[in-house]
């Protein structure tokens, strides 16, 4: 058996260690809570980075039970992708909601009875989803450019493990945009299309012109209508003058290059007429 001296520290000690294991007081609140998703890859971000504490993340349909994410339980990090867990297309059009709870640090208990937690906005995949940019190729035939627009792939799978394409999820609600405009000039025009394919009749022939593309989903309000602009193309022109086509400083090369052969030419010319009529006089001399 201890001395009680021996007891005594060591109901001290086990005393101090439980006291620097549990978390009185309470947590500063996440800030910043927003959603971030393109192509139906869905992040939950916030701020700022934890110190001495950590966050969890919960979310759910409304009206339905709450769910986390396993991944983000009693992490450290200031963002959480919750794109597994908004994938099913049966609950696409649903609304959700996110909280973000500030807790102690894993393995480390706490006397907080409700962690501290801040509320996201409301987020629906189907119509808060940014599409982004699509790429396409086109055809230029007399007075017309036909443009073929390819459906950009999203973070779905379907039930074959292949990734699906915004017009798998969103059918006939998808069109598509362009812009375009005459190459030099800043006015631009829009022109729609519920396909894929998009023509541009009467332009002018031979002129080039530059096209940007983007998706449409009209059923969405205004400020979500629209996707991410494409990159921009450019058809070719093909009402090019020679300066256009080759450029002055190499049509001046070639001019110089022809000067410089006719130059050489003339005096080889004017060399040989002189020695023959230098051997002539000399033969004429002898006689």
């Amino acid at each position: 058996m201890y001395p009680r001296g021996k007891e005594t520290i060591w109901a001290l000690g086990f005393f101090t260690l439980l006291l620097l294991n549990t978390v009185t007081g309470s947590f500063p609140k996440a800030q910043n809570v927003s959603w971030s998703s393109i192509n139906f890859k869905t992040l939950l971000l916030w701020s700022p980075k934890p110190d001495g504490y950590s966050y969890t993340v919960e979310f759910s349909r409304l009206g339905q039970n709450v769910d986390r994410s396993p991944h983000c339980i009693q992490f450290s990090e200031t963002e959480c992708d919750l794109t597994q867990q908004l994938k099913d297309l049966k609950f696409i059009k649903e609304t959700y909601t996110a909280v973000v709870r500030s807790e102690s640090e894993r393995g480390v208990s706490s006397d907080i009875v409700e962690a501290p937690y801040t509320e996201s906005k409301k987020f629906c995949p189907y119509t808060d989803t940014l599409i982004g940019k699509p790429d396409f190729n086109f055809t230029v035939s007399g007075r017309t450019i036909t443009i073929n627009v390819i459906d950009p792939l999203t973070a779905l799978f379907n039930g074959q493990n292949q990734r699906m394409s915004i017009r798998d999820v969103f059918g006939d609600d998808l069109h598509y945009s362009v812009v375009y405009r005459r190459a030099g000039s800043t006015g631009k025009k829009r022109q729609t299309s519920s396909t894929n394919v998009i023509e541009l009749a009467n332009v002018d022939k031979g002129e080039s012109y530059c096209l940007m593309v983007q998706a449409l989903i009209p059923s969405r309000g205004l400020d979500k209508q629209y996707g991410e602009l494409s990159h921009t193309k450019c058809t070719p022109d093909n009402n090019k003058g020679i300066f256009d086509e080759y450029g002055i400083g190499a049509i001046a090369g070639v001019i110089f290059t022809i000067l410089a052969i006719i130059i050489i030419a003339i005096v080889v010319m004017v060399v040989c007429c002189k020695r023959r009529q230098k051997e002539k006089s000399g033969k004429e001399g002898v006689v």
